[in-house]
């Protein structure tokens, strides 16, 4: 057994698929939500009709407090944290820079990217030797945005993934002797509902010819990376900014 990992927004898409495969190697999971209950429970179910455990729990990744009791939940209800996917994020419609507001610009850069800060420091607390834990893996997903800018997009979008980057080989550097390998998974254009909250939901289909391969991803294609990122196969890789884009 491999232990719990924390999945946040695991409810749908990239997320969703993540948890399924997790349980499937071996880890107890936490499917974190930011709303949509009947979604993360789906996802709860799936993994126990397959023999594996669960349990679904609401946070917005936005709320320190939030945070703290959803990895406080998983220390009373599952195995001790191993893992840990910082995969909630959001983007909102597509819109120029001079058009951004400070509302959307705290809204999208406090989840994104202190989210997955908070979240990070809550692993490490429990999963490094220095604080007496048995080492685990970290995975941020970031975006091929960081490289590619999105411009007329989502260059706010686009700028805190770049921040994810620098955050993910930062922290790799700092825990690399304590156990903790900390990775970032980049990306393409992918087959999930997150273009619909850019008001596009089709756009993968309208970009995919700008790809090498000539396709769209599928979110199996990003959680297969993640979970063997977490693996003892990739046991020499920290600090890595790993794109999954189709050459793109």
């Amino acid at each position: 057994m491999k232990g719990s990992i924390v999945i946040t927004g695991a409810s749908r898409g990239i997320g969703a698929v993540t948890a399924i495969k997790a349980a499937e190697a071996g880890y107890e999971v936490c499917v974190n939500y930011h709303s949509n209950r009947a979604a993360a429970d789906s996802v709860v179910a799936a993994i126990e009709a397959k023999g594996g455990k669960a349990i679904a729990v609401q946070g917005d990744v936005a709320v320190e407090a939030d945070i703290l009791r959803m990895f406080e939940t998983v220390d009373s209800q599952l195995a001790p944290l191993s893992a840990l996917v910082n995969n909630a994020g959001i983007l909102e419609t597509h819109d120029r820079v001079e058009n951004i507001t400070f509302d959307r610009l705290q809204r999208v850069m406090t989840t994104n990217i202190t989210g997955s800060f908070l979240c990070a420091r809550e692993a490490v607390r429990r999963l490094s030797t220095a604080h007496g834990g048995q080492g685990g893996g970290i995975v941020n997903i970031s975006s091929a945005a960081s490289r590619l800018g999105s411009p007329n997009e989502y260059v706010d979008y686009a700028a805190s993934k770049g921040a994810i980057d620098s955050f993910t080989i930062g922290l790799a550097k700092e825990v690399a002797t304590e156990g903790i390998r900390v990775n970032a998974v980049r990306p393409g254009v992918v087959y999930t509902e997150i273009h619909a909250l850019g008001g596009e939901p089709g756009r993968v289909d309208r970009v995919k010819d700008a790809v090498p391969m000539q396709r769209g991803g599928q979110p199996e294609e990003i959680a297969n990376t993640v979970l063997w990122l977490l693996s003892d196969q990739a046991s020499y890789i920290t600090g890595s900014l790993l794109d999954v884009s189709g050459g793109r």
